[in-house]
Formats: structure tokens, sequence, C-alpha cells
């Protein structure tokens, strides 16, 4: 089992414990520990994983950090746990900026079991930077995010690997941050700047008003569509022929047939792909993900396997902007269930399971 696998399974298990986990040794236990795992290394060997890291760093004696890793028997990575309600952003993390200026570790990690924070010395040497260069969220993670985890686990670890891409992974991040920012609430300075491109009239506040809320809806629609058209590309390309990707609703699986006409009236959201890789995940175990495939239709994307519409794993309604619906098939029969949040799908694991393997038998 793979890291991308071993994280999807344990997102769901702490989505399921969460509310249990409250105070800082909880946190350890359940979270911090369990993801120092799933990195390759193992927490019950002192030589590898040391807890309660102690050293003297100046007037500061006996202050310890919760975690040290080693890797190839040098000291890698300092972890520093805060309880899992703790918000990092209005944390401070004085030990581990001691810590990091006194020892040989490279990379430091703040983390409330759920959000894991990644820093190092980027900006001047030997000092801890203020703001990381890598934030992996467990429970709102995507690919890209995968990637980059993986270059800190055990087999790979590589420190002038990490370093080498770092620092263009920092910026791009707050520039990322800074993006997010001005499609929620553009500047006066930005509607301004673009409005300017297409309106001949003088820029009075006035205008400026008016243009706001069409510049902010413009930019959601070019994102929407662009993120829509790549999708679709994508989908295309892994079943092969275009026409072989969308489901027509019938109602009855073994009776649904395919049609390419409807193709351009649906749009598959980067939600439903992410709930199909929640899916693969879920079933790694039990079936090589490479055998389960996406369909969208108009009224719901299906989850198949061996891309056979007569081999339904489960069906994503989340084309309604009020609820999300999770359709399981139990004895071949189409069960809903809502959810809130993609994380949910966990809870259902063992239903998924069971329609797969019954397929298998």
């Amino acid at each position: 089992m793979d890291i991308t696998q071993k994280i999807a399974i344990l997102a769901g298990r702490i989505k399921e414990q969460m509310d249990h986990v409250v105070n800082e040794e909880a946190t350890k236990n359940a979270m911090v520990m369990p993801f120092i795992q799933t990195l390759g290394y193992d927490v019950f060997d002192p030589t590898e994983v040391m807890p309660e890291f102690t050293a003297d760093v100046g007037l500061k004696k006996g202050e310890k950090v919760d975690y040290a890793i080693k890797n190839g028997g040098e000291l890698s990575i300092l972890v520093e746990c805060k309880p899992r309600t703790t918000d990092l952003a209005n944390t401070q993390f004085s030990q581990l900026y001691r810590y990091f200026n006194c020892t040989e570790a490279k990379f430091a990690i703040l983390t409330n079991g759920i959000e894991y924070r990644f820093y190092s010395d980027l900006d001047d040497a030997n000092r801890l930077d203020k703001r990381p260069f890598f934030t992996f969220r467990l429970i709102d993670y995507n690919e890209r995010d995968i990637e980059e985890l993986k270059k800190f686990a055990k087999p790979v670890f590589n420190v002038d690997t990490i370093l080498s891409t770092a620092n263009r992974l920092k910026y791009t991040n707050l520039a990322k941050t800074a993006f997010a920012e001005l499609v929620k609430d553009p500047s006066r300075d930005f509607i301004k700047s673009l409005a300017q491109n297409f309106y001949d009239g003088r820029m009075t506040q006035q205008v400026i008003d008016d243009f706001t809320p069409i510049v902010r809806e413009a930019m959601a629609q070019h994102i929407k569509e662009q993120v829509s058209q790549r999708l679709k590309s994508a989908l295309a390309n892994t079943s092969g022929e275009e026409s072989e990707r969308v489901i027509i609703e019938s109602g009855d699986p073994e009776k649904t047939q395919l049609s390419a006409e409807e193709d351009s009236d649906i749009v598959t959201t980067q939600e439903e792909v992410d709930a199909y890789n929640i899916v693969r995940a879920i079933l790694a175990g039990v079936v090589d993900p490479n055998r389960i495939h996406m369909r969208d239709a108009k009224s719901y994307c299906a989850i198949l396997l061996d891309n056979n519409n007569r081999k339904p794993v489960c069906r994503l309604h989340f084309n309604s902007k009020s609820i999300w619906r999770i359709g399981l098939f139990i004895e071949g029969k189409e069960q809903k269930h809502d959810i809130t949040a993609l994380t949910e799908i966990f809870s259902h694991r063992e239903a998924l399971i069971k329609t797969a393997t019954d397929y298998l038998e």
C-alpha cells in the first residue's frame, strides 16, 4: 500500500475519531504518530523517532520538542505538536525555532494533528523561516499535496531534493493564497486596472463599485470553465473515447445506456473527482485502483468496477447545491445517503468494499 492510500485511510479514521481527541496527548497518539508512520518511520524505534527530544539551548535548559526524526542516522526533522483545536496561524513555536537553530535538522513541522506546516531556513541560513514552505491538511488535500508529501517519506528522503523546490513551492503557495483572496474580494486597484481594458468612460468610484460584482462573477466563471474543460479532457483520455464517458439515467444499472450527444450539458466538478479518488483509496485493499472508473451524467456521477455499467460501486449525486448524496448499491438496489463533506464517504467504507467484493466473487 503506497502513501496515497495510507493517507486516505488515515484521513477517514481521523474524521471519525476527531471529536474524541480533546488534548495534546490524544492528538499525538491518535493523529501525529500514525501520520509519521505513513511516511515510513518506525515510531516505536527510538533510534529513528525520538519522542520528547531534549537539547540544552542557551539559557533554556531541558526544553523538549515533541519528536525528532532521524533518517540514515542523521537528525532530519523536528516535530512540535499542539492540541487538535489549536489554530496554527496564531500559534507561537519558539521551542521549534530555538531547537532548529542549534541542531543539524533541516526541516521542522508544526502540527495540530490535522494541519502540518513544514518549515526550513530558506530566507536566512540556520534560522527557521517564519512562514512554512509547504502545508499539508490531512482532511483537505489534493494529488499535488500528496506528491510533495511523498518527498519526506523515509525511502526517498533527500535534503537537497526537497530544498531544490522548496523555495519555489513556498512562493507558489503564497501566490495561490493571494490569488484566492483576490478572487474572493478583488481590490479597488485590480478592478480599476481590469475594467480599463474594456470600459472607455471615466473610472469613478461608482463605476468601480458597479464593476466589482461583475468582475468577481467573471473570474469565478472563467475558473469553473477552465476546470471543467481540463476534467473533460482527462476523463476522455482515461476512457479512450469521449462517447464512452457518459451515462444516461435509467434507474436500472443493467439497462443504462451510453450517449455522446448529452456530453455538452455535463460538467464534472472537482468534488466529484475528489470523491472518486477517495473511493479508489478505500477499495485499494481489495481491488486494483486502475479497475475503478468514473463516468459522469446529467443527474449523477457513476463509479464503476472495470468500467462496466453493470458493476456500479456507487453513484455521486452532487448536482444539488443544497445537499450531496452518495448512492450505495446494497443487493443490487441503490440506497442514497446524505453527506455534508467528502470525508464522510469513509464512513461507508464497509458497504463500498462489500459491493466491490461481491462483483469479484
